[in-house]
C-alpha cells in the first residue's frame, strides 16, 4: 500500500510525536509499505515563535498539491495540525478524497498558555480541521470520550509504543546521577511551560530532583532551581540509563495526550506517579496496577502529586517493566494500518462524508 504522511513534526524535532511517527514509518516500510513522508524540510521554513526547535513551512500549499497529485497513495494520513496538514487537508477535499487525521498534541492548551488566545476558540479550529476526517486517530480511551465531548468523532484507538531492546531495567544506571541523595526523582520531556514541571520541582520530599530534556525554559529553570540537576537531553541509551539510575519518575504534566516517556520509565522498571489525567491514568490505571491484569502497584495517580509519590516508592520494579511489555511498536504499527482509510473505500458513503465537510467547513 502506499502511504502519504502529513506531518509538521519531524526530525530534527525532539519529542514524542516525532518519535512515535519516525517509529511507526519504520515500521510501515519494514511490512512491506510504500511510505511518502511530507514533512518541513522538503519546504522553505521559519523557527515557530516560543518554539525555535518547530519549523514552520512557508507557501507549501502548491508543493504539497504536487506531492500528493504526483503520488496518488492509497491511503492519506495527515498527522499535525500545521500549515503542512492544512495544505494537505485542503488537497484531500478538494479531490473528493478520503483522508484520517491525528490528534497527538493538546494543541488549542499549548497556545492558549502561551499567548492568552481563548482556549475554546481554538477548539473551534481543531473542530473545522478534524471534522472532515473519516477518523481522527487518539493514544487512549479517555482521549477519545474527551474529543468526543468536544465535538470531534469517529475516533480509532492508535496507542503509543516502546522500544523494549533499548528500555529496559538491564541498563547499567547513569554515573551522574549515583553519588546523589535518594530517592532520586526524574523527569523527562520538553522544560517548556505547558509540562507544568514547576508542580515537580515545588515539591518538597527528600531526596534528589534530576530533569532530562531540553526547552524553551530550560535556563530560566536552571536559575529558578539551583538544587535540581538538570542533564539536559538524552537519547538512546543515555535516555534509558537515566531511567534505570532513578527511584520514581514523576510526570506532572496536565496537557499531554499520552505521555510516551511514561512507558519507557516502565520498561526500564522505574514506576510513575502522576496526576489522575489522560494519558497516565489510561496507562497506570486508577488503582495504579495497570490496565492489563495486574496486581502490584507500578505506580500511583493523584491530585496530590507529593501523595501520588510516597505510593510510588513501594511500587514493585519488576511488575513495571512486565507492563510495559504491552506497548509492542508492531502492535501499534498494525493498529495504525488499520485505522486507514484506502483510496477505494473514498467513493463509498462519499455523500455523507462530503455533506458532513459542507456542514462543518465556514
Amino acid at each position: 500500500m502506499r502511504i502519504a504522511l502529513a506531518s509538521d513534526a519531524w526530525h530534527p524535532q525532539v519529542n514524542g510525536v516525532v518519535r512515535s511517527l519516525s517509529t511507526t514509518v519504520e515500521g510501515l516500510r519494514r511490512s512491506g509499505h510504500e511510505v511518502e513522508v511530507i514533512e518541513p524540510s522538503r519546504f522553505v521554513t521559519v523557527p515557530c515563535p516560543t518554539y525555535p526547535e518547530i519549523r514552520l513551512s512557508l507557501a507549501c500549499g502548491r508543493k504539497v498539491r504536487k506531492i500528493l497529485t504526483e503520488t496518488q497513495p492509497d491511503s492519506i494520513h495527515i498527522a499535525t495540525e500545521g500549515p503542512i496538514g492544512w495544505a494537505a487537508r485542503s488537497w484531500c477535499i478538494r479531490n473528493e478524497r478520503s483522508y484520517t487525521t491525528a490528534f497527538h498534541t493538546r494543541f488549542p492548551d499549548y497556545v492558549s498558555i502561551r499567548t492568552g488566545i481563548p482556549v475554546q476558540w481554538l477548539w473551534k479550529m481543531m473542530r473545522r480541521f478534524h471534522g472532515c476526517a473519516e477518523r481522527t486517530f487518539a493514544a487512549t480511551t479517555s482521549l477519545a470520550e474527551e474529543l468526543n465531548s468536544r465535538g470531534i468523532e469517529r475516533i480509532h484507538i492508535w496507542p503509543r509504543g516502546v522500544d523494549l531492546d533499548q528500555f529496559n531495567p538491564k541498563v547499567p544506571p547513569h554515573p551522574a546521577m549515583a553519588s546523589l541523595p535518594r530517592p532520586i526523582l526524574l523527569n523527562v520531556g520538553r522544560v517548556a511551560p505547558e509540562k507544568n514541571i514547576e508542580a515537580f520541582l515545588d515539591l518538597e520530599l527528600e531526596g534528589s530532583k534530576v530533569v532530562v530534556g531540553g526547552g524553551p525554559a530550560l535556563e530560566r529553570m536552571r536559575e529558578a532551581y539551583p538544587d535540581v540537576l538538570f542533564l539536559g537531553p538524552k537519547h538512546g541509551a543515555e535516555l534509558a540509563s537515566a531511567y534505570t539510575a532513578a527511584d520514581v519518575f514523576v510526570f506532572p504534566s496536565r496537557t499531554d495526550t499520552f505521555g510516551l516517556v511514561n512507558i519507557e520509565a516502565l520498561a526500564c522498571g522505574l514506576p510513575v506517579a502522576a496526576y489522575p489525567v489522560a494519558g497516565p491514568i489510561d496507562i497506570l490505571g486508577g488503582d495504579g496496577c495497570g490496565i492489563h491484569g495486574g496486581s502490584a502497584c507500578i505506580g500511583a495517580v493523584d491530585e496530590d502529586l507529593a501523595k501520588a509519590v510516597a505510593r510510588t516508592r513501594t511500587a514493585d520494579r519488576r511488575a513495571a517493566a512486565t507492563e510495559a511489555t504491552h506497548y509492542s511498536w508492531d502492535r501499534c504499527t498494525r493498529l495504525f494500518v488499520e485505522g486507514l482509510v484506502s483510496s477505494a473505500a473514498r467513493k463509498k458513503g462519499g455523500e455523507m462524508a462530503w455533506t458532513r465537510v459542507a456542514r462543518l467547513t465556514p
